[in-house]
């Protein structure tokens, strides 16, 4: 329920957004109208839209007719964004607090950035800062 494939709606820069997958395969596109397309996929069906890319040879990535380059901290603040409006779906709030302080771990994804448009790091590291911000806004148990 916390992979990117699951689907949590969520709404990102006014653009709906089936899944967090979908909104990722998404960013391979220049079109704005693609982009809105990819955004309403989720699981294998948004995988599958964005592949194969050739986004790897210029690493770079696109939002609302935007170029960003995939190792800058622009990228990094539009996924934070995009984390950020994931993290008010309710089955995802429900899925994330009953990992409890479990140490969050994802063994599929990549780790270079220049091969994956989300690393392991960069997925689990996000899980446990919205995690730890929704147990503090919950206050004590």
């Amino acid at each position: 329920m916390l992979s990117n494939f699951a689907p949590h709606s969520f709404v990102f820069d006014g653009v709906e957004c089936a899944s967090m997958e979908g909104f990722l395969q998404s960013l391979k596109f220049e079109s704005e109208e693609v982009q809105v397309a990819v955004c309403q996929l989720a699981g294998v069906a948004a995988k599958r839209r964005g592949m194969p890319r050739d986004w790897k040879s210029t690493q770079t990535l696109f939002w609302k007719g935007q170029a960003i380059d995939r190792h800058s901290e622009e990228y990094q603040d539009l996924l934070d964004g995009a984390y950020d409006m994931l993290s008010q779906n309710d089955g995802f709030i429900e899925a994330l607090l009953a990992t409890g302080d479990e140490r969050l771990t994802h063994s599929i994804g990549r780790q270079d950035p220049q091969e994956t448009i989300l690393t392991r790091a960069e997925l689990c590291d996000r899980l446990m800062k919205i995690r730890e911000e929704l147990q503090d806004a919950a206050g004590p148990h």
